[in-house]
């Protein structure tokens, strides 16, 4: 149930408002065509349950060594 979802996001995310802007935003970078938006919304709210969506990327990534391309 997506009652669930949301009360499980707010664990990471401090208020309401600030859910619902984080995933609106997130929902429309992962939808995918030829897929519902309620699939794609259900998906983001279980992210967000797992991660912190108001972290840095930087924090997040911080394990992950940087490749650079060098011309050729």
């Amino acid at each position: 149930m997506r009652s669930d979802l949301v009360f499980g996001a707010l664990s990471h995310v401090p208020n309401r408002y600030q859910l619902c802007q984080l995933a609106s935003k997130a929902t429309r970078k992962l939808h995918k065509p030829n897929t519902r938006l309620q699939d794609t919304m259900n998906e983001v709210l279980v992210r967000f349950h797992h991660t912190n969506p108001s972290a840095p990327a930087a924090e997040q990534t911080a394990d992950k060594p940087v490749e650079t391309r060098r011309a050729a």
